[in-house]
């Protein structure tokens, strides 16, 4: 049986240009700018978005990451004001730097009933990030927050807020939340198994590098 699949997939025809569209697809998603330029250049495969849209989406990214969040929202606005008005976590980190550099109380809460409430208003699933996040006005000095809000002020969440930004640009310009790529391996992991259970046939066992090894499933007994 595993000398039939083997067969098939020594045959199976894939063309290049639908292997160059999957590449493209992924170094448009990653952000890889001179990569896609240049592979643009090679193969000929146009990429699915401008490659100034890359650029600003990236832009966007890098001023996340950095703490510039103004210079983000900026930013955004020019690309879509849309996704500024319904991210509950841009706008949360918002909210908590204005904490972090000593904005007053009335501007802070000021700044949560706008930004903040109609999202919560909207979807009831970020009332408790919400509350967490008010919690933190109740300390005067960061150091005695509680662990369990303190983890709102970890520079560490800028790179989760840029990742959620990134992929909501990316959707809004692509329709796409991850490459293609990432897709089909999923797509990939889940026929596997299935299968499993099934039939004997060769398993890509280690995805990086292809490797097939031969699953016999637990056959019912007599």
């Amino acid at each position: 049986m595993s000398d039939v699949w083997e067969q098939y997939l020594t045959t199976a025809e894939i063309r290049k240009e639908d292997m160059n569209r999957l590449v493209m697809n992924f170094l448009v998603v990653e952000g890889y700018l001179e990569a896609v330029e240049k592979f643009q250049k090679e193969s000929g495969t146009k990429p699915e978005v401008g490659v100034a849209s890359i650029s600003d989406r990236l832009a966007v990214k890098r001023d996340i990451e950095s703490g510039d969040l103004e210079d983000a929202v900026e930013k955004l606005n020019a690309i879509n004001p849309e996704i500024l008005k319904t991210n509950f976590s841009l706008n949360q980190q918002r909210f908590i730097e204005r904490i972090r550099i000593g904005v007053t109380i009335k501007e802070t809460f000021n700044f949560a009933e706008k930004e903040l409430k109609p999202l919560v208003e909207q979807n009831l699933a970020f009332l408790e990030e919400l509350e967490k996040t008010m919690a933190i006005l109740r300390f005067r000095d960061l150091p005695d927050i509680p662990e369990a809000e303190r983890e709102l002020l970890d520079n560490s969440r800028w790179f989760k807020t840029a990742a959620e930004v990134n992929a909501a640009i990316l959707t809004s310009q692509t329709g796409l939340k991850c490459p293609k790529l990432l897709d089909l391996l999923k797509m990939l992991t889940w026929t596997q198994n299935q299968l499993d259970e099934k039939v004997e046939y060769p398993r890509m066992s280690v995805l990086p590098t292809g490797q097939l090894t031969v699953i016999n499933p637990p056959w019912p007994s007599e």
